[in-house]
């Protein structure tokens, strides 16, 4: 579990998870931190993929499939012992809700609540494009990144860092390039799903996240561009929103 998992402040007597994914391109320590920030009745799980960190030298994943078997195989027996929960950013909005998915299909486990930010949901039309980025060279991937202003200014200046950090992004890129999901009949979830997002990054249709779960259903909208969770005050109030969540969902539990 300590090659996918980092979990920088173990709390076994923790009454609940928070189990984070990455963003495309990114790591797990900006989410491990999170642990120093929250209170002691939540252990947070932040998760890290191939091709980075100390997993630098394994292959990225080719599919979304993939990423969910890993975790899913990984995770499970954690997952059955208390209640979880799920925060994913941009990429891992995607992915967090497919390991959702999976693990109440196959497993009959969910988490009390599914904290996406940063995306629209995976069957909206948003998301369609006719280009795919991830195919683009890097002279064009790196333009493309600095008009959508998705990537902080400092780290695309960086040529060093760059080179470090463009890899894992087109794969990632790649992976949500090629989702294919289509609206559900019924929701496919019955967690509750809160809607996080910047007032000014590029407009997400959050909207759509509605139709995947029965459960309740909120949006909270926080100042700045794309990764407006960097910011520490929206850090903030984006985790007092989290824990306030938990702390009902672990009533509810049990």
């Amino acid at each position: 579990m300590d090659k996918l998992v980092n979990c920088f402040y173990r709390r076994p007597d923790a009454i609940s998870r928070l189990i984070c994914f990455p963003w495309a391109g990114g790591g797990s320590l900006y989410n491990a931190q999170w642990g120093r920030l929250l209170d002691d009745s939540i252990e947070v799980y932040s998760l890290r993929l191939p091709g980075r960190e100390s997993r630098s030298q394994e292959p990225f994943y080719q599919s979304l499939d993939q990423l969910v078997d890993e975790i899913t195989a990984v995770l499970l027996p954690q997952l059955r012992e208390k209640p979880f929960a799920f925060f994913g950013h941009s990429f891992g909005s995607l992915s967090s809700f497919a390991t959702a998915v999976r693990l109440k299909e196959k497993h009959g486990l969910e988490p009390t609540h599914l904290f996406v930010s940063g995306a629209s949901a995976p069957h909206s039309p948003a998301r369609r494009s006719s280009q795919k980025r991830s195919e683009l060279s890097d002279e064009e991937f790196l333009k493309w990144m600095t008009a959508t202003q998705g990537t902080p200014v400092e780290l695309l200046q960086n040529k060093e860092a760059m080179q470090l950090f463009l890899p894992s992004l087109k794969a990632d890129l790649n992976v949500v390039e090629n989702i294919v999901y289509e609206k559900p009949a019924t929701p496919v979830l019955s967690c509750d799903l809160t809607c996080f997002d910047g007032t000014e990054d590029v407009p997400h249709d959050l909207a759509a996240w509605k139709d995947l779960t029965s459960g309740d259903f909120s949006i909270h909208m926080l100042p700045g561009g794309h990764f407006y969770l960097k910011d520490p005050a929206n850090e903030k109030s984006l985790l007092q929103h989290i824990s306030r969540y938990l702390a009902t969902a672990e009533i509810d539990y049990f």
